[in-house]
């Protein structure tokens, strides 16, 4: 094929991609109770999150102050739904196209990285949705100065920190695949992630602030702690990578 072919086929592989993600964007509007169900969730007392930790009761009220916002949002989540749903898919075609121009092993480390890649992807959501989120809507949403200042979140700020928290954390989730890899070039090694331990540490709450969709400490601390948990975890996987590589 030559290079034209080849943009020819790239392009009907995106268009593909993008009609997936808009079939499931529009089944996702559709469900409209389900969907609202799930992103809401958090925000109740009964949510399965303060249940293990013995949370006491809170209510927490969401309220809607612009006559577009409701259907703003219920756009915005229900294209971020289909892009979830869709991505599978997505992943599949591209790699499909970019996989003839690989060798067999290249093929094999391809379909590592980027499994491996979506996995982290979504556990990072899953933390997100069921840890992380609801702590900062318990401690944030019920948090008063005074007894006589009434919190009034809406809805847009709700979803806004929900969705943006998902995303942030996805991709921080990424980073024990990011040292594979580069440990896998040899440009990464357990001993000098070791040796600049305690510079991570600053890294890491520095790049916590700067990600954090709220300025809050405590927001702040929730992001911070998974990701130095995966800082460690990736230590292990970059020396567990050193030793396949010398077998």
């Amino acid at each position: 094929m030559t290079f034209w072919d080849h943009l020819d086929e790239l392009r009907g592989v995106l268009l593909r991609v993008l009609a997936v993600v808009a079939a499931c964007s529009v089944v996702a509007f559709c469900l409209k109770e389900p969907l609202f169900s799930l992103v809401l969730a958090p925000r109740d007392a009964a949510f399965v999150t303060y249940r293990v930790f013995g949370a006491e009761p809170f209510t927490l009220h969401l309220m809607n102050t612009g006559l577009t916002e409701q259907f703003a949002v219920h756009v915005r989540t229900a294209f971020f739904a289909g892009l979830l749903c869709a991505s599978p898919y997505a992943l599949y075609a591209l790699f499909r196209f970019v996989s003839p121009g690989l060798y067999a092993g290249e093929r094999r480390l391809g379909v590592r990285l980027v499994g491996s890649a979506y996995v982290m992807f979504l556990l990072g959501a899953l933390v997100n949705y069921f840890l992380l989120f609801p702590l900062t809507v318990c401690f944030l949403g019920t948090y008063q100065v005074s007894p006589d200042v009434a919190n009034m979140l809406t809805l847009q700020s709700y979803v806004d920190t929900l969705l943006g928290m998902t995303l942030v954390l996805g991709v921080v989730f990424e980073l024990p695949v990011l040292c594979w890899l580069l440990a896998r070039a040899g440009w990464l090694t357990a001993a000098r992630m070791r040796f600049f331990r305690r510079h991570a540490f600053v890294a890491i709450l520095a790049l916590s602030a700067v990600i954090t969709p709220t300025t809050d400490a405590f927001t702040l601390f929730l992001v911070a702690v998974p990701v130095w948990l995966l800082y460690e975890g990736s230590i292990f996987v970059v020396a567990k990578s050193a030793c396949s590589r010398k077998k």
